[in-house]
C-alpha cells in the first residue's frame, strides 16, 4: 500500500486496518514463538548425545551435579598465641591474622615451617658455617 493512499483513507478505515495488522502480528508472533519452543524441546533432549556428553546435557534439567572433590590445602600459617588457627593462605585471611598483621607483624612470622626447612640451611640444603 502506499503512502498516499493511506493518507487518502479516513480515521475509521485506519484504526480497522490497524486492528487487523495487530491480529495478523500477533497470530504470526505466536506461531514464531511456538516453532522456536519445539526447537528448543528438541536440543534439549539427552537422547540425542551421546554417554560421554549426557553429563553435560543432564546440568539443564534442575537436577545439580555433585561438587568436584579438591585436595585437601594443608596450612600455611599458625597462629602462635593459639596454634590451632591455622590459615592455608587462600582465601580471606583470618581474623588474628589481620590483627597482628596491623598490630606492625609481618605474614612470614606466621609461616609454619616445615621439619626439613630450618632457617640455618640455603637453597642446597647445607648448613651456612
Amino acid at each position: 500500500m502506499r503512502r498516499q493512499d493511506l493518507e487518502a483513507m479516513d480515521f475509521e478505515e485506519l484504526w480497522l486496518l490497524h486492528e487487523e495488522l495487530t491480529k495478523i502480528l500477533a497470530e504470526k508472533i505466536t506461531a514464531e514463538k511456538r516453532e522456536l519452543e519445539k526447537r528448543l524441546a528438541q536440543l534439549n533432549q539427552p537422547d540425542q548425545f551421546g554417554e560421554a556428553e549426557s553429563g553435560a546435557a543432564e546440568t539443564g534439567t534442575g537436577q545439580p551435579q555433585p561438587r568436584r572433590r579438591y585436595p585437601k590445602v594443608l596450612p600455611k600459617y599458625c597462629n602462635p598465641l593459639q596454634p590451632t588457627e591455622t590459615w592455608s593462605g587462600r582465601g580471606k585471611q583470618p581474623r588474628w591474622l589481620v590483627a597482628a598483621l596491623r598490630s606492625g607483624h609481618t605474614l612470614e612470622e606466621f609461616k609454619i615451617r616445615e621439619n626439613d626447612d630450618s632457617p640455618n640451611r640455603n637453597a642446597s640444603g647445607q648448613e651456612h658455617s
